[in-house]
């Protein structure tokens, strides 16, 4: 899909408050509401808008702790790669996974009350995985960036 300057204010819009309404966001990207919701459905359609979710705050839901952790598989065989992430997606705790370049095969990052916590679904969870050779954590100190919404390309 070919992207023209109102998809991208629509967009821009959407990854800030994508509760807005559809004649908010029609007033704001000054459309009339009916080919504004069009291009919204298209650009859901086209899957460029993958979906909408309320972000909720971690601190105020208990999950102090925010900890990256580096893991290492003893092989990186097809099928141990397939396994580990298909039980790495079974934790809630972890909130992202990467597979990596470089020392490690995978970044995760897990969002925990506390140590207990992490302690815990390190020895209970994590250990138990098939594969995995060498487990490091790193503790987040302090979030000094964290956003949801993509840079967007300048309009066409």
């Amino acid at each position: 899909m070919k992207l023209d300057a109102i998809d991208l204010r629509i967009l821009k819009e959407l990854q800030s408050d994508g509760a807005l309404s559809n004649v908010e966001l029609a007033r704001r990207v000054q459309l009339s509401p009916s080919p504004c919701l069009a291009r919204v459905k298209a650009l859901e359609a086209a899957g460029v808008i993958d979906r909408y979710v309320a972000i909720a705050n971690p601190q105020a839901l208990g999950l102090g702790l925010n900890v990256f952790i580096s893991i290492s598989l003893t092989s990186q065989s097809k099928a141990s790669l397939a396994a580990f992430e298909q039980r790495i997606g079974e934790h809630e705790e972890v909130m992202e996974c990467y597979l990596m370049t470089g020392d490690s095969d995978y970044l995760i990052r897990v969002a925990v009350p506390d140590i207990a916590a992490l302690e815990k679904f390190i020895l209970e969870q994590l250990t138990p995985i098939a594969g995995i050779e060498k487990i490091r954590s790193s503790f987040a100190l302090k979030q000094v960036r964290y956003k949801t919404a993509l840079p967007l390309p300048a309009a066409p």
